[in-house]
């Protein structure tokens, strides 16, 4: 039966629906080959959990230390832009295995803590009600476009210390950035300006922090790199990281969660009897139904056996959530939407010395965004059920989501 999974992971039909097709790796050939990447797929939640807790033999320092090209393969003109993108990736701290990844962590924790990103709740409501405002102004929306994209944009621009007038430009700098998880054969041209814009934006405010540090995220790694811990080209792409990783995973979030919500109107019902007791759980099971990130990638630092298959020094190897999440051996029904799930264990941030930093305002946001439209927009309806989504591995993200509450 595994003859039948074909290898082209970006296949319209995988990137609309991944969880049939990684379903299916789980179930057939949970550690599997995939020849036209050249690298492992690893699908079962108890694989996925057990990568994560031996760090030791899988190095996040892929960019720095993969010798093979880039997949899908890419323009033979870009090949120079595809340097400078290994080496802008290769100094963010998520491409770095400890000791130097504990150190660089422990920078980023100290403004990151669960205590302080719960402390920009009244932020994060006040923003979306701005949103939903502008919104019902004109009797519908694309939830992408007026509520998912500006939200994190407001909230980590404002975490950067970015004047109100330059977040529209911070916004399109992102966009470039999420080039990197997608299929496009010309995609190096976008990222790379991505990156050069934030690396040219960035600088003059890490030097301004240098000088007369604020409280905001940018002055912490101003700060790593007076103490040594950061070089400054270090400091810039994990500004960038900071950027591209508050905005990604929020978005994807507020629109997988919305459309999951809408596409099981029981449970929508269900949630608008109590919006305040339910948006923990529920927020939880729509980061396990529809994850904003799809899979992870690791290089394995010597030979590791798994389920009967030797995966050799230096392979490729990817991890995916959105397998891991749906996997019958840990989630009862787990393609079934249950916003009473609880104990709801699912690794939509990863797992281990690599969780999300970040998980605690996703958190948060998705949250504040789903009461808001549940106690605003009672009869919130999706406008179409035709969906397209980015042709990533990475990340899972709609184009659109248009809805509508007439």
């Amino acid at each position: 039966m595994s003859a039948e999974l074909q290898d082209n992971l970006f296949a319209p039909e995988v990137i609309a629906n991944p969880y049939d097709y990684y379903g299916r790796v789980r179930e057939q050939d949970p550690v599997r080959w995939n020849k036209a990447y050249e690298l492992w797929l690893i699908t079962r939640y108890e694989d996925l959990v057990w990568l994560t807790r031996h760090h030791e033999l899988f190095s996040s320092a892929v960019f720095r230390n993969d010798p093979r090209p880039a997949y899908p393969p890419i323009d033979e003109s870009d090949l120079g832009l595809y340097e400078y993108v290994r080496n802008y990736q290769a100094d963010q701290f998520i491409q770095h295995d400890r000791p130097e990844h504990l150190e660089m962590r422990r920078v980023m924790h100290s403004y990151f803590t669960p205590k302080s990103m719960e402390a920009w709740r009244p932020f994060v409501q006040k923003a979306i009600k701005e949103l939903l405002d502008e919104a019902e102004e004109k009797g519908g929306m694309d939830v992408m476009r007026d509520l998912a994209t500006p939200l994190p944009v407001l909230v980590i621009a404002q975490m950067m210390g970015v004047h109100e007038d330059e977040r529209r430009y911070v916004r399109q700098l992102a966009e470039k950035l999420l080039y990197i998880g997608r299929g496009e054969y010309d995609r190096m041209k976008p990222l790379t300006e991505g990156m050069r814009g934030m690396i040219e934006y960035v600088s003059p405010l890490v030097d301004e922090r240098l000088v007369k540090p604020g409280d905001d995220f940018i002055s912490v790694l101003a700060d790593g790199e007076r103490r040594g811990i950061f070089s400054r080209h270090q400091v810039l792409v994990n500004t960038s990281l900071l950027l591209l990783a508050g905005h990604e995973t929020t978005i994807n979030l507020i629109c997988n969660g919305t459309l999951a919500f809408l596409r099981h109107p029981g449970q929508w019902e269900l949630f608008k009897t109590d919006p305040d007791g339910l948006a923990k759980t529920a927020t939880e099971e729509c980061l396990r139904y529809d994850s904003p990130v799809i899979s992870i990638q690791r290089l394995a630092t010597q030979d590791v056996e798994m389920r009967g298959k030797t995966l050799r020094a230096k392979d490729r190897i990817r991890w995916f959530i959105s397998a891991a999440n749906r996997d019958p051996e840990k989630f009862a029904e787990p393609d079934k939407f249950d916003i009473t799930r609880w104990p709801n264990p699912h690794v939509a941030f990863g797992n281990g010395v690599h969780h999300c930093l970040g998980a605690t305002l996703a958190r948060v946001e998705g949250q504040e965004v789903f009461k808001a439209l549940a106690e605003r927009f009672p009869r919130l309806q999706l406008e179409s059920e035709e969906f397209e989504y980015q042709p990533s591995i990475t990340f899972r993200s709609l184009k659109a989501l248009p809805v509508t509450w007439q």
